[in-house]
């Protein structure tokens, strides 16, 4: 860390000084905070624990607790859906799921069907994920022939980045694959995820009540002018370092709909990328967004202290302004997207003048 820089950084506009220190990071290669590897590994703790587990002075849990759900219901199957791949495909039955991520097994639980969910990631997170029969790590690599023999009935990927080759050479050797990519708005997702498992109706309601969340979500944004500055900070995303929610990211997205203004938005990069500690400094963030799972995987507290030293030199580090939100509510865009953005807009509106 450059003393001089982060003096520098300190004297700029937040927007200028912020795309100066990430220049700087990408021309000296030291874009990766420095984050004791131990912290970045540390294994979950259990679901009660990240939702009773106390927090630092200052410190808060925020989230809506309403996220919305139809009661289970018999499917219509065979069906034909339509990939986000661009392939139609028809689902002769979805019993036995392999769900690609907990944005797809969150809408499946809120159907009613998360005893449906055959295999889910292992680092899941949902209650039918960390209950799934199987546990499988999903990524670029993942081959048809580990796919196959879970003996599942229907492949549900969420990422054209990651399952398009996948999902096209499952359908080759006869096993039915949809794509929902995770780049679309919640409600979108809520509703395709539904076709893919026989509930279109149940769907289209659950994605009505979602973007009904949303839109008050944006109402409430549009009652101050003010824009806090918000960053999102991750214990995972580039090669298992820490980084911040950029553009394209669901959280980045949700925080500009809940009138914040997103840190990594601003910054021009995409997904979750890496920041340095003067980029740290320079983004001046006035709140501080970590997920339940991220902070366990941070080591808590002290351990996001030391993955992002310089955090605490920020506005929101000397205020102690750190908001912990469940990630199926920040980090990804599902079913819990519209209660999440609701209280977020809520916070942030209810935030003291700068």
């Amino acid at each position: 860390m450059n003393p001089k820089l982060i003096q520098a950084a300190r004297t700029l506009p937040p927007s200028l000084a912020l795309a100066l220190a990430l220049a700087l990071a990408a021309c000296s290669g030291r874009g990766e905070p420095a984050a004791p590897a131990q912290a970045a590994a540390a294994p979950p703790a259990s679901g009660a624990a990240a939702e009773h587990g106390a927090l630092p002075a200052g410190w808060r849990r925020i989230g809506g607790e309403t996220v919305p759900s139809v009661a289970a219901g018999a499917a219509t199957l065979p069906a034909t859906v339509h990939s986000d791949d661009g392939v139609d495909v028809q689902v002769d039955d979805a019993s036995r799921i392999i769900a690609g991520g907990d944005d797809i097994i969150a809408v499946i639980e809120a159907l009613g069907q998360g005893s449906q969910v055959f295999a889910a990631p292992t680092n899941a997170t949902t209650d039918a994920g960390r209950a799934a029969p199987h546990r499988f790590l999903f990524n670029r690599t993942t081959g048809v022939e580990g796919v196959l023999s879970l003996g599942g009935s229907l492949f549900l990927g969420n990422s054209l980045r990651r399952h398009s080759d996948l999902a096209e050479k499952l359908r080759a050797v006869g096993q039915d694959a949809v794509i929902i990519d995770d780049l679309q708005p919640a409600p979108d997702k809520v509703r395709k995820v539904a076709a893919a498992i026989g509930r279109v109706a149940a769907g289209v309601a659950l994605a009505d009540a979602v973007q009904t969340q949303l839109d008050e979500a944006a109402g409430i944004a549009t009652t101050t002018m003010r824009k806090p500055r918000v960053i999102h900070v991750s214990a995972t995303g580039a090669g298992g370092n820490p980084t911040v929610a950029g553009a394209d990211s669901a959280s980045g997205k949700l925080i500009a709909l809940a009138g914040g203004l997103n840190i990594g938005t601003e910054a021009g990069v995409a997904n979750f990328s890496a920041l340095s500690n003067e980029g740290v400094v320079a983004a001046a963030p006035e709140v501080i967004l970590v997920t339940e799972h991220d902070l366990q995987l941070f080591g808590g507290a002290d351990g996001l202290w030391m993955a992002y030293p310089t955090l605490k030199q920020t506005p929101a580090g000397q205020a102690g302004r750190v908001w912990v939100m469940p990630d199926l509510q920040l980090k990804y865009t599902s079913v819990g997207s519209g209660t999440g953005a609701l209280a977020l807009a809520r916070a942030l509106a209810a935030l003291p003048p700068a």
